[in-house]
């Protein structure tokens, strides 16, 4: 990777936090929002049970929750933040047919908040918006197998204010390439990426979400960074990444296992 140093900076903080930083724009904020499943977290998952067997009763994480953070997450005040840190509409003139470089969020959410995180945005400015869907060959819902159809999908919404944000469909041949709404969720090799956070997103295809809305050298903010993926994939691309984490471990096993070994490791931290 060649060219300017990047910036890939993970703060144990909460996103309201963030003026403190000094941290720059951003042309994408990529977020996980909760889901909210409260106690059922892991009611559909093998976890529920003692060695992942049933018959062998109940586990030390029946009825928990994946977080005891999800409660105090306040929508309205994400969408300040995300808002008030996306760089501003550019002012020159689009050539017809081809994207503006607009900056963009995309907000992972469960299908039951996919309304709400639109119907958020419009609050805040951001009056268009699109969805991403995500396909599985898995299915965290194994309990459930033979009681109902499962599900193995992802969900995600685009939103921005007016022009059509930033997007790179160039393939590796240089080539216009077509990009559908729908995206293969493919597990990452844990010996290349370790498995730190529950809802931890994929880092290739959080790397393909990276290169379809910004250049080398464009900002990306975390607010909800978790596992630190979206940093990873940052600096894999050559994109700056600042990311905040409230719970103090998942921000220290970011730092040591997914951070630790990344390109241009004196600009962490």
């Amino acid at each position: 990777m060649q060219g300017k140093k990047i910036k890939i900076e993970l703060f144990n903080d909460h996103f309201e936090n963030a003026k403190r930083y000094g941290i720059p724009h951003a042309q994408l904020i990529l977020a996980d929002i909760p889901y909210n499943l409260g106690n059922n977290a892991y009611a559909s998952n093998p976890k529920w049970y003692i060695n992942g067997d049933n018959k062998n009763g109940e586990s030390k994480l029946a009825g928990k929750s994946f977080f005891d953070t999800d409660n105090d997450f306040k929508i309205n005040n994400f969408f300040d933040f995300c808002t008030r840190y996306l760089r501003k509409e550019p002012k020159e003139k689009v050539e017809k047919g081809k994207s503006s470089n607009a900056p963009a969020m995309i907000v992972f959410c469960a299908f039951e908040q996919m309304q709400m995180v639109i119907e958020e945005g419009k609050k805040h400015g951001l009056m268009k918006s699109y969805p991403l869907i995500f396909i599985k060959n898995y299915s965290a819902q194994v309990l459930k197998a033979n009681m109902k159809v499962v599900g193995a999908t992802e969900y995600a919404v685009v939103l921005y204010r007016d022009k059509l944000p930033k997007f790179r469909n160039i393939d590796e041949f240089g080539n216009n390439r077509m990009i559908f709404n729908w995206f293969e969720w493919k597990r990452d090799n844990s010996k290349e990426y370790p498995k730190i956070h529950p809802t931890q997103k994929p880092v290739n295809l959080l790397k393909n979400l990276i290169e379809i809305f910004t250049d080398e050298g464009d900002v990306v903010i975390d607010p909800t960074a978790g596992s630190g993926s979206t940093l990873r994939a940052c600096a894999e691309l050559n994109r700056n990444c600042y990311g905040f984490e409230i719970k103090k471990e998942y921000c220290k096993k970011a730092k040591e296992q997914m951070l630790n070994n990344i390109t241009f490791q004196e600009t962490l931290f």
